[in-house]
């Protein structure tokens, strides 16, 4: 079985976190996008990882003395962990566990430096290593975050971490307890299970990092396709996403579901008066004002323009007009605050119930009317379908 010498596997690990770095530059490099969370400080890790293994790799190489080489490589090594462990629970929107990373990293530098210092290669070893499964398993930790929730991916990476920092910590313990290994466990075998742990920790936390940042941004090109970015509610696709499974209920025997549908009036004078960018604070704003009026189940999205939808689930038609005059009131007595202007808004309302043979056309075409009679009476009022 072929084995590689301590220098030329901390040259590998070297050369490896290079190779994250660059390809992390790459992979942000020109693009027409919000970069990851924590990609700074997760590059920044890397490449002081990667400077404290070429460290090491010269002080093996006795090109840079191993006096300087060792204590100063191993503490790069130990402050880098632990800013890629402060980038994942940046990414995991944990900014007290985040900053928490520094103080713990200068602490751990200094344990470390002490225990050289006392001049013990086992006590070195010890500290070395259990400091860095520390920081390994801390950053699991965070990828364990909202753990019901994750993706498959997330939960992987998480624990496989967590196993590979065990075995990095096992071993500086079972040098300091056991000098010459336990039966079949030697000291090389301990040696070499630690370093192809170390190496499977920089490809894992590397490539999953990648991966991860991958996923989140189909995750988010995923909900752009049904969320509507001015007001955040779902948008047309997502209305008719959410509306499904009501139309298939409503063909069976039970509590009717309402439909909602309501126009601002006179929004285009607002787009044409104060432009557009004021025309999207009007629409957050009813948006806003409605979501107060409504329960969790209910369903707000926004068709086009100045046209939104409600989704009341079993509710019948009397009280979904109690639920659109609160609305229609709300609005009406709210005026939308602009930096030099206050914008008196008004909306028409139509409602009607999913009836069983329905198809969404028909459906939103019936409050599309009611809503027109609406406007058609003066406008500012709640019409129910005939």
């Amino acid at each position: 079985m072929m084995t590689l010498d301590s220098t030329t596997m901390v040259l590998v690990l070297a050369l490896g976190n290079l190779v994250l770095c660059s390809l992390l530059f790459f992979f942000d490099y020109g693009a027409a996008r919000a970069p990851a969370p924590a990609a700074g400080s997760w590059g920044l890790s890397k490449q002081v990882q990667a400077a404290a293994w070429v460290l090491l790799a010269l002080g093996g190489a006795r090109v840079v003395p191993e006096p300087l080489a060792l204590p100063a490589g191993w503490a790069l090594l130990i402050g880098g962990v632990a800013l890629e462990t402060g980038a994942l629970w940046e990414a995991a929107r944990q900014p007290r566990w985040r900053r928490a990373m520094v103080p713990l990293a200068i602490v751990a530098i200094v344990v470390f430096l002490v225990c050289y210092l006392i001049d013990d290669s086992g006590l070195r070893n010890l500290a070395a290593l259990l400091l860095l499964g520390g920081f390994y398993l801390l950053a699991a930790a965070a990828l364990a975050q909202g753990w019901r929730g994750s993706t498959m991916l997330q939960r992987v990476l998480a624990v496989v971490i967590a196993l590979l920092a065990l075995v990095v910590a096992a071993r500086g313990l079972l040098v300091l307890v056991m000098p010459d290994g336990w039966r079949w466990l030697s000291n090389e075998l301990l040696r070499q299970l630690s370093s192809a742990a170390l190496y499977l920790l920089m490809l894992v936390g590397g490539f999953g990092w990648l991966l991860l940042a991958r996923e989140r941004l189909q995750a988010e090109l995923a909900r752009l396709e049904t969320v509507d970015t001015v007001t955040d509610v779902p948008n047309r696709r997502g209305f008719f996403a959410a509306l499904a499974p009501w139309m298939a209920l409503a063909r069976r025997p039970g509590q009717p579901t309402a439909l909602v549908v309501l126009d601002l009036d006179a929004f285009k004078r607002v787009n044409d008066g104060y432009g557009h960018p004021a025309g999207d604070v009007v629409l957050r704003h009813v948006a806003g004002l409605c979501k107060r009026q409504l329960r969790d189940s209910d369903q707000l999205a926004r068709l086009v323009g100045g046209e939104f939808a409600i989704l009341l689930p079993r509710t019948g038609i009397e009280e979904a007009a109690l639920v659109a005059e609160r609305m229609r009131a709300a609005i009406e007595a709210t005026p939308v605050k602009l930096d030099r202007a206050m914008i008196s808004m008004t909306a028409s309302f139509g409602i009607t119930t999913i009836r069983a043979d329905d198809s969404n056309v028909i459906l939103l075409q019936r409050a599309d009317e009611a809503m027109r009679g609406a406007k058609a009476a003066g406008r500012n009022q709640v019409r129910q379908a005939g």
